[in-house]
């Protein structure tokens, strides 16, 4: 009687303990905005400090005001550069909230790339159906005007266009190349249309010469490879890497959106390795590297409204000189 008793207690006390975590992740945690702070060494001698704020996942519906509000007030931190990499949609009237909180960050100069909720309005799913690996489509969601997005962050905000395209900015006398793909995760990702954009975007770049790797001398004349894609699959990161990437942003992961403390994220929702969902890491590919910052987005799926240990977050990257990763 008394082991039957010890067991029923120890039951409950899990039971406990995890309606008490989802009453936290759901109703506290995903409402708690947080901005991370990162400073990379990326840029060549003597260049001028850039700041770059990371958004990513948003998952915006258009009721979710407290989310609107936090972004809005992101625009007080005059970033150089905004890169968005992408699922800024999470209902079909998404952009509503997008032009609510976004409409601040015009004038500043920014990149995007799409996610496959920019495309395909969410549908209910079994949310354990996350941890079994990489979400498929079973079946064919309804569509999103993708194109009010894009039309929207390019011809009012003048941000660049970086699904499968490549592009340069000139940022505080430091040299950009930005490369970047549409979502990999729905294989919408065209590495071969990409490479050919960068090949001609390098042609007639005074960075470049006959050798078809940026140049390595410290001077503020030098090229920086950036590359931007929705979700970090190893083809893509690999490819930036081959084209000389020394920084890549991603997000899509979530950070695992659950995660157990002392053990990290559950699952990436990718290939990449669980250890890399979240935050600041090196990735090697063909004896060449690259900074990977992660971010672990500020939105869930309005069907899976839950973060646990993982705090919904935008990431203020601080670029310095003199960090050449080899």
């Amino acid at each position: 009687m008394a082991r039957s008793s010890a067991l029923s207690c120890a039951v409950a006390t899990v039971a406990a303990a995890a309606a008490a975590a989802g009453v936290w992740g759901t109703l506290v945690e995903r409402r708690l905005y947080t901005l991370r702070r990162v400073s990379l060494a990326v840029l060549p001698a003597n260049a001028t400090p850039l700041t770059v704020l990371h958004l990513s996942d948003i998952h915006m519906a258009p009721w979710q005001s407290g989310k609107q509000d936090w972004i809005r007030g992101l625009a007080e931190l005059a970033p150089d550069l905004i890169v968005d990499t992408g699922d800024n949609l999470g209902h079909e009237r998404g952009l509503e909230g997008i032009r609510r909180a976004f409409d601040p960050f015009a004038g500043i100069p920014g990149v995007f790339v799409h996610g496959s909720n920019d495309y395909w309005k969410p549908t209910p799913r079994n949310p354990l159906r996350y941890f079994s690996g990489p979400s498929t489509m079973k079946h064919t969601p309804q569509r999103i005007d993708t194109n009010q997005l894009t039309n929207y962050f390019a011809d009012e905000l003048g941000w660049i266009d970086l699904n499968n395209r490549a592009a340069s900015l000139d940022i505080k006398g430091t040299r950009l190349e930005l490369l970047g793909v549409n979502d990999p995760h729905r294989n919408y990702d065209k590495l071969d249309v990409l490479a050919g954009s960068i090949e001609a975007e390098r042609e007639n770049s005074p960075f470049y010469d006959d050798d078809p790797w940026p140049r390595q001398e410290s001077s503020t004349s030098e090229a920086i490879t950036v590359g931007v894609a929705h979700a970090p699959y190893q083809r893509v990161l690999n490819s930036f890497v081959t084209h000389g990437a020394r920084l890549m942003l991603a997000g899509h992961t979530h950070g695992g959106q659950v995660r157990v403390p002392g053990f990290g994220a559950l699952v990436t929702n990718c290939d990449i390795p669980r250890s890399q969902a979240r935050g600041v890491s090196v990735w090697t590919h063909a004896h060449r590297a690259a900074y990977l910052a992660v971010s672990a987005g500020l939105g869930t799926s309005i069907y899976a409204p839950v973060r646990f240990a993982c705090p919904p977050e935008a990431t203020l990257l601080t670029l310095t000189e003199n960090g050449l990763i080899s």
